[in-house]
């Protein structure tokens, strides 16, 4: 009797959309998160595309997540 292997797949990072859909709908954005915390007004759009854990930290709190749930191929999840 053979077993199947059941693969885990790796969380996902999510999707930019996604992301700034979330923010959206917590009545905020990418542009006002930065102002707020004295970015330049694009700042912040830098995590979105690479690793930036300062920016990470802000964008994931405002979601009330952490930066690893939104990111995990950067946290090595």
């Amino acid at each position: 009797m053979h077993t199947k292997e059941v693969k885990k797949e790796a969380p996902k990072d999510w999707h930019k959309a996604f992301i700034s859909a979330a923010l959206k709908e917590k009545g905020t954005n990418l542009s006002a998160l930065a102002e707020a915390n004295n970015y330049s007004r694009n700042g912040l759009r830098n995590a979105l595309y690479r690793p930036y854990p300062k920016a990470e930290k802000i964008i994931a709190k405002a979601l009330d997540v952490e930066p690893k749930d939104i990111w995990p191929s950067r946290y090595g999840l």
